[in-house]
């Protein structure tokens, strides 16, 4: 699919099938990670591979909504050096990145926060000097399901559907 159409559709998928990911697709994800733009070139970032599903488990109970990871095939940590320029923004650079690829390839993904990171970094053994504050699920998605969001049909928790009309974010030359 063509950039535009994989930026239009992405969606989070949070529910996903046993089917595993290729070697070949998961390294296109991977490269696409390596291959973001950072703020003077730093690359400020490392990614952590996790197939293993007790470890998903266990990190899927470090974040309120990264349940998710408990079904995904695979999900993928990204730790950054915190003292580099812009470390926060890269990091996001490089999720999308990898989300747009995995995407194109028929898989999805969905980011966790992980809201108690040290533990989280405890069970990846990641340094104390290093932050890692995402982990993003990926795996084929299952077909449609309504859905629920703490408890709540997921219309009902979330802020909107949809998007916003251009009229209402874009401003010309001024506010």
């Amino acid at each position: 699919m063509d950039a535009f159409e994989c930026i239009r559709t992405l969606r989070s998928v949070r529910q996903f099938a046993a089917e595993p990911i290729p070697d070949e697709v998961l390294q296109r994800i991977l490269q696409t990670g390596r291959w973001s733009g950072s703020a003077k070139n730093m690359q400020p970032w490392h990614m952590i591979v996790v197939r293993d599903r007790e470890t998903l488990t266990r990190l899927a109970a470090c974040g309120t909504f990264a349940g998710h990871l408990r079904g995904a095939v695979l999900g993928i940590a990204i730790v950054i050096e915190p003292t580099a320029t812009r470390a926060e923004f890269d990091a996001g650079r490089m999720a999308q990145n990898m989300q747009l690829a995995a995407w194109a390839d028929g898989v999805g993904s969905c980011i966790a926060a992980m809201y108690e990171e040290e533990k989280a970094k405890s069970i990846l053994g990641v340094p104390q000097e290093m932050a890692m504050n995402y982990v993003i699920s990926f795996g084929y998605p299952v077909a449609a399901t309504p859905g629920q969001v703490k408890g709540k049909p997921r219309l009902r928790a979330l802020a909107g559907t949809g998007r916003k009309k251009m009229e209402e974010i874009v401003h010309w030359d001024k506010w």
